[in-house]
């Protein structure tokens, strides 16, 4: 019962006392009401007014006083938890603090205050003694609540600031737990996202191992695995394959995959999304993201089936989630249309568009779809008519008219424009990337290796500044040595990206190096099958007196993308006629 609710039945037991007596109504019937019980005396209840007019007045402290010495003498949790809260209230973590122990020590048996006295050590950043009251407040509760209580711990250590020391309290407080069959898995799974939070990646490895040995058909620990997937530990691969060999859960399943994508290994991710959509055919991601796959593999055949299929299943779903999905596919499906020079097809598809589609996506297809018509100007129009209503909108709309200018020979009009934006915001990496990519087409190169060396010092971490710098170089066979550092760097940042190793590849063919040259090319190209790449590729193998090969090549780019500037460039200059 809330403390006020507790606090007016006492006062009206008490005021009843007190009241003088009336005679018995004789029009209604005798009954016999059961007397309340209570704790409280007219000195107790009067102590706990002045308590809480002392709390109104501004004197929490002398309120919290008067109302824990009121909790001790009643052993009443009401007015314990009142204590309490006044103390937090006042912003007292210490008088907090002795409330709560005071309340467990006055009622041992009670496990409502193990919860404050958790939380508020955990505020007050006391890891050991934190962990101790997570070991107390863990078997005072029913074994049916240990399961949920142990998952519930990462979140609750949250706080602490030294996270490797918070994963060894919690550990030594879980040690009971991963001793029981029915929570082993649970406790383990929670003290390895503990250490894959602390950065002991290692050790949470270890932990998602011995959770799949005590309970293989446990979630958990599933989830955990595929956060530490990119460690490539051996071990936790075999445990995920493992994992995935019976009837997993469709959301374990496309997580799976999704990982296998983002490490472009797509080949076992396709293997996955096949079995998902074999078991769980009305799961509808599982038939978007194989589609969507399948269009990266250059498998356009099997993945216009696919993605039509979703936007069939999907069609009256409304949900905003399924909608946005809805949305990337008919886009999908409109850019492989246009590919196969089906452009009334590429129409049609965009008309189904759902009204939240982005608009700034579908104006970027609707301007793709415009210029391969040749009628540019329409297309410029439908990118400067988007509408925005935030900074964000504005910015990417920016940078959606420009990448299209770009990508149309328009560099000269995308400059101003980029210009103008970062006036306004000149720390914007994307928009001085942008105009980093623009300046190397109007051949501005000392402009554009300024801004890119200035992206490098906002996002040193990121690869894409120090791969463009370094691919600009290559490709125009100046300073190497310092163009192929660059793109090295870039590649230790990104070491799976395939544009980042078709950069790899063109350096070393441009210092001669064209056995390593051809070897990474292929395997970008393999990866990620691209016309540039595949311009690149075709070129290696050309110089290399691999004539057909690289011919083979060069008209699969042209599958890919007919109008990629670096291929038809590469074409005319070696004159080759597909």
């Amino acid at each position: 019962m809330k403390f006020w609710l507790r606090l007016a039945v006492l006062s009206t037991c008490i005021a009843g006392a007190w009241a003088q007596p009336t005679a018995p109504d004789a029009t209604k019937p005798e009954t016999k009401s059961k007397p309340v019980a209570s704790a409280l005396n007219a000195s107790l209840f009067y102590q706990v007014l002045l308590g809480e007019l002392n709390v109104r007045e501004g004197s929490q402290g002398a309120g919290f006083s008067i109302l824990l010495d009121a909790a001790r003498k009643t052993r009443d949790p009401a007015l314990f938890q009142r204590a309490v809260d006044i103390a937090l209230q006042a912003r007292s973590g210490e008088a907090a603090l002795q409330a709560a122990q005071s309340w467990k020590r006055e009622l041992p048996q009670a496990t409502e205050p193990n919860r404050f006295i958790l939380q508020i050590l955990l505020a007050l950043n006391r890891a050991d003694e934190a962990g101790q009251a997570l070991a107390v407040s863990l078997n005072d509760l029913p074994a049916a609540e240990h399961i949920g209580a142990i998952a519930s711990v990462p979140r609750l250590f949250a706080p602490l600031q030294d996270k490797q020391r918070a994963a060894d309290v919690v550990e030594k407080a879980l040690a009971k737990f991963v001793g029981q069959a029915s929570t082993a898995a649970t406790a383990w799974t929670t003290i390895g996202r503990m250490r894959r939070d602390a950065g002991q990646e290692d050790l949470a490895i270890q932990a998602a191992l011995k959770a799949h040995a005590a309970n293989k058909a446990s979630a958990g620990h599933i989830v955990l695995g595929l956060t530490l997937m990119g460690s490539g530990n051996a071990a936790l691969l075999a445990m995920l394959e493992d994992a995935m060999q019976g009837p997993a859960l469709p959301d374990l399943r496309l997580g799976y995959a999704r990982t296998l994508i983002t490490q472009q290994l797509y080949a076992k991710a396709l293997q996955q999304l096949v079995t998902l959509n074999q078991q769980h055919p009305d799961f509808l991601e599982g038939w978007l993201i194989r589609g969507l796959l399948l269009q990266d593999m250059g498998q356009t055949p099997e993945a216009l089936q696919h993605l039509s299929h979703y936007v069939q299943l999907n069609a009256k779903n409304t949900e905003p989630e399924n909608q946005a999905g809805q949305a990337e596919a008919l886009m999908a499906l409109s850019q492989m249309a246009q590919n196969q020079g089906q452009l009334e097809q590429a129409q049609k598809w965009l008309a189904q568009m759902p009204p939240s589609a982005d608009p700034i996506k579908l104006a970027s297809r609707q301007a793709d779809l415009l210029a391969q018509q040749g009628r540019m100007n329409e297309a410029r129009l439908v990118l400067s008519q988007i509408k925005t209503n935030t900074p964000e909108q504005a910015k990417r709309k920016t940078l959606a008219q420009s990448q299209w200018m770009r990508e149309h020979r328009q560099s000269s009009h995308a400059y101003p424009l980029l210009k103008d934006a970062l006036k306004a915001s000149p720390d914007d990496a994307d928009l001085a990337s942008e105009l980093a990519l623009v300046t190397d087409k109007l051949q501005r190169y000392d402009e554009m290796e300024s801004l890119l060396r200035q992206v490098m010092k906002i996002r040193p971490q990121d690869p894409q500044a120090y791969n463009a710098l370094g691919y600009s170089l290559a490709d125009r066979n100046v300073r190497l040595a310092e163009a192929r550092t660059l793109i090295e760097k870039a590649v230790a940042l990104a070491p799976k990206d395939p544009y980042i190793q078709d950069s790899l590849g063109w350096v070393a063919f441009r210092q001669g190096q064209l056995e390593e040259a051809q070897k990474v090319l292929k395997a970008a190209y393999k990866a990620k099958p691209d016309a540039e790449i595949a311009a690149h590729l075709g070129e290696v193998l050309w110089v290399m007196g691999k004539t057909q090969e690289a011919g083979t090549v060069w008209r699969e780019g042209l599958l890919l993308k007919a109008d990629n500037e670096t291929l038809l460039e590469t074409l005319k200059r070696l004159n080759f006629k597909p």
